[in-house]
């Protein structure tokens, strides 16, 4: 028999070991639309692979026009109940860790700090240079250009390298880090939340099967099936923001 909403309430209750794993679901509620969907952004733009990034002036005017316009659907966007029950998770003492597909930063605006936070694709809030790799705030690079009349792709004001936006491109290597760091809580978990993930781009998507794989309690919350329903414990196919008020209603303080 399917385990309920209270069911897993209990889950959660009796154990501090629990691990969110979110997708871009879990913002489409703060109005951050789902850039795959029919109409988004990755269908109306040619994708800017890495190596193309680094070779080609065009490639990286054509990658900072369309980071530009998400950078505008940022701006205004704010967390949900989504993002901040995983924030009042940590504050709990319950959270061991957040891994998020996300790049949008909205987990760490609503509170969840980095030492618990995984972005395995990096995040938009931050830019980078790729020579020294040095990090910056986002918002003043992406103010000073505008694609209406036309830019050049900015530059490193320290070392002159390209500066690209904070995350992972196609064929882009993943972060070794980070891939380790989600690993280690992936086998350490006892309860693993899948919240707003297709759980269909890799390696990314494998997680969740090594988390339930090394014994870990797997929920997952989704609007539509994902390939990885049947080995689940508990799956909602649904809003969040619903299913995570009732999860905070259900904790002790």
């Amino acid at each position: 028999m399917p385990l309920s909403h209270s069911q897993i309430i209990h889950q959660i209750k009796t154990t501090v070991d629990v691990v969110f794993f979110t997708g871009a679901g879990i913002s489409t509620e703060s109005g951050v639309p789902d850039f795959r969907s029919p109409g988004g952004i990755w269908t109306r733009y040619q994708p800017v692979y890495y190596d193309d990034f680094l070779s080609s002036h065009t490639a990286r005017v054509r990658y900072w026009t369309m980071k530009k316009e998400t950078f505008e659907l940022y701006k205004s966007v704010k967390p949900n109940t989504g993002h901040t029950t995983i924030a009042e998770f940590e504050r709990r003492g319950k959270l061991l860790g957040l891994i998020t597909q996300n790049v949008d930063g909205l987990h760490e605006i609503a509170g969840v700090s980095n030492k618990k936070t995984v972005e395995l694709h990096g995040t938009d809030r931050k830019v980078v240079c790729l020579k020294c790799w040095r990090l910056t705030e986002a918002a003043p690079v992406f103010e000073s250009i505008d694609p209406q009349k036309g830019f050049d792709p900015p530059v490193c004001k320290d070392c002159g390298g390209y500066l690209k936006p904070a995350t992972i491109s196609f064929g882009q290597p993943m972060p070794v880090n980070e891939m380790q760091q989600a690993h280690e809580w992936a086998t350490q978990a006892k309860v693993f939340i899948v919240l707003g993930s297709s759980l269909q781009v890799q390696p990314a998507a494998s997680i969740p099967a090594i988390a339930k794989e090394s014994g870990a309690f797997l929920a997952i919350i989704n609007r539509d099936p994902t390939p990885l329903d049947h080995m689940a414990d508990f799956v909602h196919h649904g809003g969040i923001g619903e299913f995570m008020d009732r999860l905070t209603q259900g904790l002790v303080v």
